[in-house]
């Protein structure tokens, strides 16, 4: 039997990844925010990766930023220690984060699932989108008209 389940995760060219990772549109929700430097050393220590090796900005987007119990503002740090072990391997987040092949997913959640504060561990259900420098959110509309730009280019 096919394989019908949709894809909305994409590799894509550098060209259309800088666009639409430099467009404020390709974050849903009502709050954007950066990962503050002492949490992405702290990402770096979670998976075993040496001190300063992420250099480029971990973006976030959500409808609320803070946690709702201990009012921790949720980040990269929640998403990482969500994730490690029990989703995915610290090898894959440290690949996602620091590799060079550029993803767009265009699935816009209403929010990621299984986010948890790293702090008190209270489920976090407002977290839209994060992106760093190989990976971002679109619209599905977004990422076919820039497609249609760069391809008309050719």
């Amino acid at each position: 039997m096919e394989n019908k389940t949709k894809r909305f995760t994409f590799p894509v060219s550098d060209e259309v990844f800088k666009k639409v990772y430099d467009s404020p549109a390709s974050l849903p929700g009502k709050y954007k925010w950066l990962t503050p430097d002492e949490d992405v050393r702290a990402i770096e220590k979670l998976l075993g990766l040496p001190a300063k090796t992420i250099g480029a900005p971990l973006w976030l987007s959500g409808d609320h930023k803070n946690c709702g119990k201990c009012r921790r503002e949720i980040n990269w740090l929640d998403i990482v220690s969500s994730a490690a072990g029990s989703v995915h391997s610290s090898k894959m987040i440290a690949e996602i984060i620091l590799g060079e092949q550029k993803f767009v997913n265009t699935e816009v959640p209403h929010a990621i699932e299984g986010l948890k504060c790293s702090n008190c561990g209270k489920d976090f259900p407002d977290l839209r989108s994060f992106k760093c420098h190989n990976w971002a959110y679109a619209k599905e509309a977004m990422v076919k008209a820039i497609r249609g730009t760069v391809n008309s280019k050719k």
